[in-house]
């Protein structure tokens, strides 16, 4: 009986079936939409929510929101920064402000009169020549010495003083003034300690303390009076340049430079300067009494070490401002009464106003006697 099945061999092509229906032709590599009768991915499938990469509408890119954030963080340091810059140019204002209001002000350690510091030192500074500007002018020191002594804390008063003379009026007003404090608060001692130099003017002012202390390198003495100029008739002679000086008085031209000094006028300078210097030796002798050990050249204007100033009675010890203040007051805290130059007065300076008055100065003052 014949079968009618086939065996299908393995080049054999196995039939379609007829329900299968029939493939369509899409390009190698295309990406295939879904069907729309599948109605999208499945449940539960990863994909399911997850926006398209590069796709802004669909959240936002990552490096997007990055920017953003360092934008926002450089604006806040940028202010930040601002704020702190304005916060240090303000209390630098402040502190200039505090430094000129004090200095113009002249505020010093000792505060107010009658206000008392404690048990201290007192200080008080001179450098520098003694003319009537500085730290050696008489309205200078005076004051301080009056503060210093009326303060109830000072222990003692100590007078650092460095100076190669100058003015015998402002050193005379100056020692009168010691003299009389010293009588008025005879229990407070009255110190001067040399630095480099205390020679003439300088040494008028420190033969009024009670002690001199110095270096053993220091300069002490020149006890004497000058007056120095110059003479310009023998040159003006030669140049042909006639000098009209006209006056009412005899001596009213008494030392001009550009006219012939006298005999006469010779012998009156010199006995003004010997009516002067013999009242810096009375000063020198009342205020060193026993101390001193005169020789026939104490008083001829020579100056010598701190060394030999203490062997012929002109000085008292070797000392600094702090040895004396530890070891002979006993008093370590060192309080200053130094009337320092004011900011007005600085600023003035700094720029010039006060160069035509020391042109007129130097012009007025050309003759006059000095301790140097």
């Amino acid at each position: 009986m014949s079968e009618n099945t086939s065996e299908q061999g393995p080049h054999s092509t196995p039939a379609t079936p007829a329900s299968t229906p029939a493939a369509s032709h899409v390009p190698a590599g295309a990406a295939q939409a879904p069907h729309p009768a599948a109605g999208g991915p499945a449940a539960g499938d990863p994909a399911a929510g997850a926006p398209a990469a590069g796709n802004p509408a669909a959240g936002g890119a990552p490096w997007e929101r990055e920017v953003l954030e360092k934008l926002v963080f450089a604006a806040l340091n940028e202010q930040k920064a601002a704020r702190r810059w304005g916060i240090f140019f303000k209390s630098v204002t402040v502190v200039l402000v505090v430094v000129a209001l004090s200095a113009y002000l002249d505020l010093g350690w000792t505060g107010s009169d009658g206000e008392t510091l404690g048990r201290h030192t007192a200080l008080i500074e001179i450098e520098g020549a003694i003319e009537s500007e500085g730290s050696g002018a008489a309205a200078v020191v005076i004051p301080a010495l009056n503060k210093a002594f009326s303060d109830s804390g000072s222990v003692a008063v100590v007078m650092h003083i460095n100076s190669p003379g100058g003015s015998p009026v402002q050193a005379g007003m100056i020692v009168d003034e010691m003299q009389r404090l010293r009588k008025g608060y005879p229990g407070k001692p009255l110190y001067v300690v040399v630095d480099e130099i205390c020679a003439s003017g300088c040494y008028y002012i420190a033969a009024g303390a009670d002690r001199i202390y110095v270096n053993k390198a220091s300069i002490v003495g020149s006890i004497g009076v000058l007056m120095d100029g110059f003479g310009f008739s023998g040159i003006m002679e030669k140049a042909g340049v006639e000098r009209r000086l006209l006056t009412a008085g005899e001596n009213k031209g008494f030392m001009d430079p550009f006219s012939p000094l006298s005999d006469k006028h010779k012998q009156f300078a010199q006995s003004m300067l010997a009516e002067i210097h013999g009242q810096f030796i009375q000063v020198v002798r009342d205020g060193r009494g026993k101390r001193l050990k005169e020789t026939p050249e104490m008083f001829s204007g020579l100056f010598w070490t701190g060394a030999k100033a203490i062997d012929m009675g002109l000085a008292d010890a070797f000392g600094t401002v702090d040895s004396v203040a530890r070891d002979v007051i006993k008093a370590e805290d060192i309080i200053d009464y130094t009337q320092h130059e004011g900011l007005p007065e600085r600023v003035l300076k700094k720029f010039g106003a006060s160069l035509g008055a020391g042109a007129m100065k130097a012009t007025m003052e050309r003759a006059l006697p000095a301790l140097h």
